[in-house]
């Protein structure tokens, strides 16, 4: 049965990096095997410390620190947690490389700068934009559900984000 669309992002706020890491904690309650999430951002919005959280709710002890210049790092916890940052890739075939299908095999993957390499990557995925606001530590989440697997997820997606959603926390 295919779900009806609905395209409209779940829409949080945080006000403080632990919230942002709290709120990517929420989200990877969410998660099962062979998921993929989008991180989006400019420098410093937070796609790590965002996948930092997201990691600890997953069981993960060892420190979580940008792959910028590594590309990948794995993490072990109740799931396995690649992360990536694609950032200095220069052209797909690079994207190609990285073997992200069999990535997605085993664990969950985190892609920062996932927007760069849209055409490598599978069509099932949450997108999460991070933008800043207008406090140092403000932020605005956008996590958007992209194929059928997020969709039917959104629904417990909405409820995991109440604490984030409704009220802008950030300052005016």
């Amino acid at each position: 049965m295919k779900l009806p669309l609905d395209d409209s992002p779940v829409v949080c706020w945080t006000s403080a990096v632990e919230q942002t890491r709290l709120l990517a904690g929420a989200v990877a309650g969410l998660v099962d095997d062979g998921d993929l999430l989008l991180l989006v951002g400019d420098l410093g919005a937070g796609k790590t410390a965002f996948t930092q959280g997201f990691a600890a709710a997953l069981g993960v002890s060892a420190p979580v620190t940008s792959p910028t210049f590594t590309l990948a790092n794995r993490y072990e916890g109740r799931l396995i947690v690649n992360h990536l940052d694609v950032y200095r890739l220069e052209d797909l075939v690079e994207a190609r490389d990285l073997a992200i299908p069999e990535l997605l095999e085993q664990g969950v993957t985190l892609i920062e700068w996932g927007q760069m390499i849209l055409p490598a990557l599978p069509t099932e995925r949450l997108d999460v934009s991070i933008t800043f606001g207008d406090g140092d530590d403000d932020r605005l989440i956008e996590l958007r559900a992209v194929g059928d697997s997020w969709i039917a997820r959104k629904s417990a997606l909405r409820t995991a984000m109440h604490d984030w959603a409704g009220q802008q926390q950030v300052s005016r």
